[in-house]
C-alpha cells in the first residue's frame, strides 16, 4: 500500500458472513469499523460490544452518512439489487457478496449504478483468494500443467442447514432460503456461482454449459446439481455442487497434457476453528475470507479496479442462467 491512511467501513448485514466481515475488518490495522446495519437489535448490541461506534437498523441510515466511505453488503440475495443501487448512489465503494442477485437483469442494473456514480464494485469470491487455488493457478500459468483437457469440480456441503451439523442444536433457517423468488434459484446460484467464478479465472469464459439439477429434500429448488461447461480454453468441466452431505468437501481436479493436479480445501474439526475464532478471530479455514477483504481495502486505499468485479458476477449469472435453461433430464 502507499500509504496507512484509515478506511472508514460500514458493514449492512449482521448474519453469518458480516459477523466474519466484521472480525476481519477489525484485525487490518488501516480499516475502521465505523457503522454497521441489521433489523437484528441483538446484532446490533453485540457490535457495539465489539467496538462499533454507530449502528442502524436501517442500512439507508448507514449509506447516508458521510463519514463512511465504503460498504460491505451481506444481506439475502433479493435484497441485493435496491441495496447495492442506493449505496453506489451514495457514492461508497462496494462489497458485494455472491451470488450478484437473482438473475441477469438485475445484476446489469447494479453494474449500471456503479458505473452511472464512478465506484469501484467488487464481487466476494473467497475462493479466488485460497491458497491451494492460487498455487493451481501459478502452474497454469508456468505451463507445468500443459493444457488442462479436463477439470472436475467440487464443492459439497450442508448449504442453509448447517445450523444442525455435528449434532448441535437445531436454528431456525430464515424463511427466505426456501423462496425460489427471494433466491433465484437453489445451490447452482449458491455454492455454483463460486465454483463457475473459479473455473473461469482458470479457463476464460464459458461458451457452453448443460445441468442435471436434484431434488432430493423434494423443495421448489435444486439441492444438487451437475453440470457439463466448456470453456474459452476448450477445457471442459465437471462441477458437482450439493447440499445434501453432512461432510464439507471442496476440491479440484485437474487433469492435463503435462500433468494432473488435485488440490482441495480441508475443513479443520468445527470445534477447533470455534476455538480459534474465538481466541483469535482467526483460523486457517478463513483465511481466504480474510485476504479477500486486505485485498478490498488495498484497492480502495491505492485507487485500483477490483479483479473480482461487477463483470464477474454477471457473467456467472448469465453462465447459471443457461445451465438453468439447458437442463438434462434422466429417467
Amino acid at each position: 500500500m502507499n500509504d496507512l491512511r484509515t478506511v472508514k467501513l460500514g458493514i449492512i448485514g449482521l448474519g453469518y458472513i458480516g459477523q466474519l466481515h466484521l472480525r476481519h475488518a477489525s484485525q487490518i490495522p488501516n480499516v475502521e469499523v465505523l457503522a454497521v446495519a441489521d433489523v437484528s437489535t441483538k446484532a446490533l448490541k453485540n457490535a457495539k460490544k465489539a467496538g462499533v461506534k454507530k449502528t442502524f437498523n436501517n442500512y439507508s441510515d448507514l449509506i447516508k452518512d458521510p463519514e463512511v466511505e465504503a460498504v460491505i453488503i451481506g444481506l439475502p440475495t433479493h435484497l441485493h439489487l435496491k441495496c447495492a443501487v442506493e449505496a453506489a448512489e451514495g457514492k461508497k465503494t462496494i462489497f458485494l457478496e455472491k451470488p450478484m442477485a437473482r438473475n441477469v437483469d438485475e445484476a446489469k442494473e447494479i453494474i449500471s449504478a456503479a458505473q452511472r456514480n464512478s465506484v469501484k464494485l467488487m464481487m466476494g469470491y473467497p475462493l479466488r483468494f485460497n491458497e491451494e487455488f492460487g498455487l493451481v493457478k501459478k502452474k497454469m500459468e508456468e505451463g507445468l500443467l500443459g493444457d488442462v483437457e479436463n477439470a472436475h469440480a467440487t464443492y459439497i456441503s450442508t448449504g442453509p442447514f448447517f445450523h444442525r451439523a455435528e449434532g448441535h442444536a437445531p436454528v431456525p433457517v430464515p424463511d427466505w432460503w426456501f423462496n425460489r423468488e427471494l433466491t433465484g434459484g437453489g445451490v447452482l446460484v449458491d455454492l455454483g456461482s463460486h465454483i463457475i467464478n473459479l473455473m473461469r479465472w482458470y479457463f476464460g469464459e464459458v461458451t457452453d454449459i448443460k445441468s442435471y439439477l436434484g431434488y432430493r429434500f423434494n423443495m421448489d429448488f435444486e439441492d444438487s446439481a451437475m453440470c457439463l461447461a466448456k470453456f474459452e480454453s476448450g477445457t471442459v468441466a465437471l462441477i458437482n455442487v450439493g447440499w445434501f452431505s453432512q461432510e464439507y468437501s471442496l476440491k479440484l481436479d485437474f487433469f492435463g497434457s503435462a500433468k494432473n493436479v488435485f488440490s482441495k480445501h480441508a475443513q479443520s474439526n468445527l470445534l477447533i476453528t470455534a476455538i480459534q475464532m474465538l481466541a483469535t478471530g482467526k483460523s486457517k479455514f478463513f483465511q481466504a475470507h480474510r485476504d479477500e477483504l486486505r485485498y478490498f481495502i488495498d484497492c480502495i486505499v491505492n485507487d485500483l479496479p477490483p479483479a473480482s468485479s461487477g463483470e464477474d458476477g454477471l457473467k456467472d449469472l448469465e453462465a447459471i442462467s443457461l445451465a438453468y435453461k439447458n437442463q438434462i433430464f434422466l429417467k
